[in-house]
């Protein structure tokens, strides 16, 4: 089994240092691209749109991600039509297959995301950095992605002497942080899960309208009265 959506946002983010809030962000192609170049170290990431807002910028980064596989020998069909939708399903499948390919080709070291990406867009996901940022450099011991550290907040009492109450306050502030972003991201799968069988259920009434004025119309034509199917699609009416 894959890696949660959690999981691979957390490991995303460290890895390029963007900001990515959902699996689905990544439809663009521009973050796919990118975790290729931090194996290869050869994709042209200055010709990767990071800021693509249109289907058919998202199409030339899966391009350049094609091109790339194909440099390579990488033995997958990118399913670019689907990706490019930016569907919750269809990216995370994608996503956890790129994990799982990352894990095993990883070469090892750190992988600089912002200099590999200066010379292109600059991606309206990437994060802000300060002097004690680490340039977006991320170490793959075990070529397994590890948890971003989190700086704890601190408050300096009058004497200059850190306060014991503040630290434990911003702790738990932090945690409560990563519940409701977890949650955020159960609440959008919920969601699209509901429009999906709704629209299901649609189709299946839609389907059964059609069959039901089908059926009366070949009555009209043939003055009969019944048919045997009528009380079982008006059933399925109703229940709709």
């Amino acid at each position: 089994m894959g890696e949660s959506r959690t999981e691979l946002l957390g490991w995303l983010n460290e890895l390029l240092n963007t900001r990515y809030t959902k699996v689905e962000q990544a439809g663009t192609g521009a973050a796919y691209c990118q975790i290729f170049d931090s194996i290869f170290g050869d994709v042209p990431v200055h010709k990767v749109k990071f800021e693509a807002k249109l289907e058919y910028e998202f199409v030339n980064n899966f391009k350049i991600l094609q091109n790339t596989f194909k440099k390579h020998k990488v033995d997958k069909i990118v399913p670019v039509e689907r990706l490019v939708k930016c569907k919750l399903q269809d990216n995370l499948e994608f996503m956890q297959w790129v994990k799982k390919y990352w894990d095993q080709n990883y070469p090892g070291g750190e992988y600089d995301s912002l200099a590999r990406r200066e010379k292109g867009a600059p991606s309206t996901a990437t994060a802000k950095t300060s002097s004690a940022a680490s340039s977006g450099r991320v170490s793959a011991a075990g070529k397994k992605a590890t948890k971003t550290p989190v700086a704890s907040a601190r408050s300096v009492s009058r004497g200059g002497r850190p306060s014991a109450v503040d630290n434990q306050s911003a702790s738990v502030i932090i945690d409560l942080n990563k519940q409701i972003a977890e949650l955020k991201l159960t609440v959008d799968g919920l969601e699209k899960e509901r429009d999906f069988y709704f629209g299901k259920l649609r189709e299946i009434e839609i389907e059964v309208q059609e069959s039901l004025e089908g059926i009366e119309l070949a009555l009209a034509e043939s003055g009969k009265t019944e048919h045997e199917a009528i009380p079982v699609l008006q059933s399925v009416q109703n229940i709709l």
